[in-house]
């Protein structure tokens, strides 16, 4: 699958540039629509192409991955520079402005999807084989349909999620009558998408079903998954134009139970989706493996080929070596803030998946940082099984765009919604994640709340617990209107922690850890004052001591509530498109 995305892409960039020449109405070199879609295997590539854009470094490679979810009250994003850059630094700290060179790539990149994805929708209906062809060349063209449908969604949901009221069109450019095209409501985009999932959801098969190959193409749980998730962000706060201010309308439950309801389709096929009994074995068994997920739990992620996209692990995970290379490797971009890693319960296997303490030695012997230098753990080049071979950045390590463990929580935050408090099957749903993180110690995860604000809270916190580092905690947060809360808390809760203030001061000022150990062996407790006298044969790292003043600056330093919320549109697009407006403030 990951080499047939540049396969496939090549059909679509050569339908792209065949457009009418002046001395040859016909050229036999180019591939026009005519051929693209004359058959399966072509019609198959087309869609391939409408897939590959999500693998870029201006998408899931990189930007929109690893760049746009942070700050966040979990991670902090790049940090190499105390003054203002105008590029990934600002884009951290909410100082953006829209020349900022981390925002053209991914505003295109989505439109570049959305146009192959347009002509798909387009032209697979209206082919011969659609409709009259045998059952097995009619399915597969279905489920191409479908897919293209899907992509299109998922390229105008992240746009939405960033930019707010965006430029639509649902044909491809060349039968678009103006290309200038102003902003379009949000909502009417959400309309458009939530009604194309659902009959994408009729056009592609489940997952394991006879005849369908174990890859990374779109599958029925998957297409229910994102209408799902859609729907609450349909229902959610979002940041409007004329108000300038955080709402949601009215209507918002109407979407909570389009979620409920997927959700609940989804979870009734424990055949196709269900969770893996180990949350580590997800990363470094599955995704940092290169491997598929037997149990289905990744219900959709982005392929990407290593050495040629996916900066996962090599941006935001520990510093590796490979052999025969003399340096460190690794950005190491993306950090834990403290607070983050004292949210959890020490009985929780998820908070030693999620967070990094250290980096590698040659030897691949560990070196622990100082605690503000802790970093993402889930996707980790020294969890790459083979070890990687080149010193290129794009490990190949596939992003996961959505978990059975989402579905799950999505579930169970509907139903709270939509019943003033939880059912039971939503606190079912709920334990089953909760009780898959503390896995060895179910007993004692404590009672489940049982009033719908309590629930609530309790669900704000468990996907923290269980989405760190995946790119989704600052979305659920704006969608919840608790971004900005949550900055002031974790800045409030820093606070205390750099001063010794309950609940923190009882945190070891040092942590020491086993020299020559290619595993992190503590030699004190992460709970407790630090000993007066170090054990032998252990390092020291500065842990709670190793914070300062400007730490806690850095965290989302400049957001703005009622603003930062959105992106600014780049100034590009803004040049380009003089139908096309700057809002929000900036």
């Amino acid at each position: 699958m990951k080499i047939a995305y540049y396969a496939g892409c090549i059909a679509l960039l050569t339908m792209a540039v065949s457009c009418k020449k002046f001395l040859d109405k016909e050229p036999s070199s180019a591939f026009d629509e005519r051929y693209i879609f004359s058959d399966v295997p072509n019609a198959t590539s087309a869609v391939i192409g409408a897939y590959e854009p999500l693998t870029h470094q201006q998408a899931y490679g990189s930007r929109l991955s690893l760049m746009y979810p942070y700050d966040n009250d979990e991670m902090i994003g790049v940090t190499n520079t105390s003054a203002p850059d105008n590029s990934s630094r600002d884009l951290s700290r909410y100082n953006l402005q829209a020349t900022n060179a981390q925002l053209p790539g991914p505003f295109q990149q989505l439109y570049t999807g959305i146009e192959r994805a347009n002509t798909c929708i387009k032209n697979i209906p209206a082919m011969e084989l659609y409709s009259k062809g045998n059952a097995a060349e009619q399915q597969q063209l279905r489920r191409l349909h479908g897919e293209a449908l899907t992509l299109r969604a998922q390229y105008y949901f992240e746009l939405i999620r960033n930019w707010g009221d965006v430029p639509a069109q649902y044909e491809p450019s060349i039968d678009q009558p103006d290309l200038f095209l102003p902003k379009t409501d949000r909502d009417s985009i959400y309309g458009r998408i939530l009604s194309d999932l659902k009959l994408a959801a009729d056009l592609v098969p489940w997952r394991n079903e006879p005849g369908v190959a174990a890859d990374e193409r779109i599958t029925k749980g998957a297409v229910k998954g994102l209408r799902a998730r859609i729907a609450l962000f349909r229902g959610g706060y979002s940041l409007r134009r004329a108000s300038r201010r955080m709402e949601r309308t009215a209507d918002y439950q109407e979407y909570y139970k389009i979620a409920r309801d997927e959700c609940a389709d989804i979870i009734q096929r424990r055949d196709k989706h269900t969770l893996n009994p180990v949350f580590q074995a997800v990363f470094k068994e599955g995704l940092d493996s290169y491997k598929q997920d037997p149990y289905g739990e990744v219900i959709f992620e982005i392929a990407m080929a290593t050495g040629l996209t996916g900066n996962l692990g090599y941006y935001d995970g520990p510093r590796f070596y490979v052999a025969g290379n003399a340096g460190q490797l690794g950005n190491s971009s993306i950090r834990i803030i403290p607070t983050y890693f004292y949210s959890f319960d020490s009985l929780d296997t998820r908070r030693d998946v999620t967070t990094a303490p250290y980096y590698n030695n040659a030897d691949k012997t560990k070196t622990v940082q100082t605690m503000v230098n802790m970093v993402s753990g889930k996707f980790r080049a020294d969890w790459i099984t083979p070890a990687p071979t080149t010193t290129a950045q794009q490990l190949g390590i596939n992003w996961p765009v959505l978990r059975f463990s989402d579905v799950l929580l999505m579930f169970a935050e509907a139903e709270n919604e939509l019943n003033n408090g939880p059912t039971a099957a939503a606190i079912a749903a709920y334990e089953e994640v909760r009780k898959r993180g503390f896995k060895g110690n179910e007993t004692k995860i404590g009672m489940t709340p049982s009033t719908k604000a309590a629930f609530f809270t309790a669900l704000v916190n468990e996907r923290s617990f269980e989405f760190g580092g995946e790119g989704i905690r600052k979305y659920d947060l704006i969608r919840w209107n608790m971004l900005y809360e949550k900055i002031q808390e974790t800045r409030a809760n820093y606070t205390k922690m750099m001063k010794r203030e309950p609940p923190y001061n009882n945190l070891p000022q040092v942590m020491y850890y086993k020299t020559g150990s290619q595993t992190v062996i503590w030699g004190n407790s992460l709970y407790e004052p630090t000993p007066a006298t170090p054990p032998a044969g252990y390092a020291k790292a500065n842990w709670a001591s190793s914070i300062t003043a400007s730490w806690i600056t850095n965290v989302a330093q400049l957001f703005t509530p009622n603003r930062s919320e959105l992106l600014p549109i780049p100034q590009t697009s803004l040049e380009a498109n003089h139908k096309l407006t700057q809002d929000y403030g900036y």
